[in-house]
């Protein structure tokens, strides 16, 4: 895409030739630190001055800054020693939620000359949240007609931390009806569940108490626990059962409220009451994902309701259960995985970095007007920008280094 600088206005150009700026050299570099998260205040970070060439005694001089969008506050340099240091909590959650790699991103802008210089800050995990279950209890409503092996799904936990940190493993108590299927590596085609491993009498057994244990991989590990109160009834013994376990659909951003994502379908062998189904969400679904759609509970429809923006979130799982109308009712689950798929929809975004008024009118040749930074949030080439200025202007642009553009006085049209 194109994004044009600049206009043909006699007036525009009159008050660019009175424009003023010494001849500076724009600099660049790129430093990477890392830190872990929850880092107490004062936390050495880096020399930030060494690391990019500057001289301790010449921070001031040089009206030395540090700009990060929105994150101001979080780091800081003692400018008496050239030292970035942690200045308030840093919680990778709240700053990055579940991404994978997440960093605190720094511009470092010096004068006298003009120096711009990138600084990446890597934020990394602790394991300082234990696995948590949507509730402290539930029941299971199993009918003794049951076969033996029979699969019941269990709602797992969630680890609000990342990699080994946010990988569950899961125990069952010690009994004699149930042993625990552990969901695989790809936790979408194998769901956590139990398998009935003898038959059930309600008659000898009509409640059974189990504990669940979620584990994560955090070194020290941290655990948490969910009670499984399993009531053994004669009644409804046939379970909804989707078509497929996983579905995947994609939808592309800034559709439509009411714009259908897939009609699922499921199946009761039961008879009448028994064999209507009801679809709704699961209970551990994730807020944003209620927020984004909603399911038809007759049809199995899930529509949108919420704007869906490709730079907000690029999938979305939706966890979907069919319960039926029995006494007790029985549940069947699937997964339904929506990707967004990004289109061009947002514009570019110019920023002067720094902007010097007025020049000399003997200025060299060569004089650098204007530092731009141009940025636009769509994704591949949807977010690949380039700048031109309008013809006839005694200026030029000069891409000094990624997505920064220096304005040039130059005598000749460009």
């Amino acid at each position: 895409m194109e994004f044009s600088w600049g206009s043909g206005q006699e007036s525009r150009r009159l008050l660019l030739s009175l424009l003023f700026l010494a001849a500076w050299k724009a600099g660049s570099g790129h430093v990477r630190y890392s830190i872990p998260e929850e880092a107490k205040h004062g936390t050495f970070v880096g020399r930030i001055a060494q690391d990019l060439g500057l001289e301790v005694v010449e921070l001031v001089p040089r009206l030395f800054q540090v700009a990060s969008r929105g994150r101001e506050d979080l780091l800081e340099v003692n400018l008496q020693n050239g030292i970035l240091f942690v200045n308030s909590r840093i919680d990778r959650e709240e700053l990055c939620g579940r991404n994978a790699e997440c960093s605190i991103h720094l511009e470092v802008i010096v004068d006298r000359p003009l120096q711009v210089f990138h600084v990446e800050v890597e934020v990394k995990d602790i394991n300082d949240n234990p696995p948590v279950f949507p509730g402290t209890q539930k029941n299971l409503f199993m009918a003794e007609s049951r076969p033996l092996d029979s699969q019941f799904p269990l709602e797992g936990a969630s680890d609000a931390d990342i990699g080994a940190n946010a990988l569950l493993t899961y125990t069952l108590s010690p009994n004699e009806y149930f042993s625990l299927e552990n969901p695989s590596n790809d936790k979408r085609v194998k769901r956590l569940g139990l398998v009935l491993r003898k038959p059930l009498d309600r008659e000898e057994a009509p409640e059974i108490f189990l504990v669940l244990t979620a584990t994560d991989g955090g070194k020290p590990e941290l655990t948490g626990t969910v009670q499984l109160l399993v009531k053994v009834l004669d009644a409804n013994d046939n379970a909804p059962a989707f078509d497929r376990t996983l579905y995947k659909v994609k939808l592309p951003e800034n559709v439509p409220n009411g714009t259908l994502v897939i009609k699922l379908n499921a199946s009761d062998l039961d008879e009448g009451s028994n064999g209507d189904i009801i679809y709704s969400f699961s209970t551990d679904i994730l807020p944003n994902v209620k927020s984004k759609f909603y399911i038809d509970g007759i049809t199995g429809e899930i529509m949108v309701k919420g704007y869906i923006d490709f730079e907000e979130s690029k999938s979305y799982e939706i966890l979907v259960e069919g319960i039926d109308k029995g006494q007790p009712p029985l549940s069947g689950h699937c997964t339904v995985m929506v990707e967004i798929e990004d289109t061009n929809d947002n514009v570019p975004v110019m920023e002067f970095k720094s902007l010097s008024l007025p020049i000399r009118e003997d200025a060299p040749l060569g004089t650098v007007i204007a530092l731009i930074s141009v940025s636009d949030l769509d994704s591949s080439i949807n977010g690949q920008v380039s700048c031109t200025l309008s013809p006839h202007v005694p200026f030029k642009l000069v891409s000094t280094f990624k997505n920064y553009y220096s304005l040039i006085y130059h005598n000749s049209p460009p």
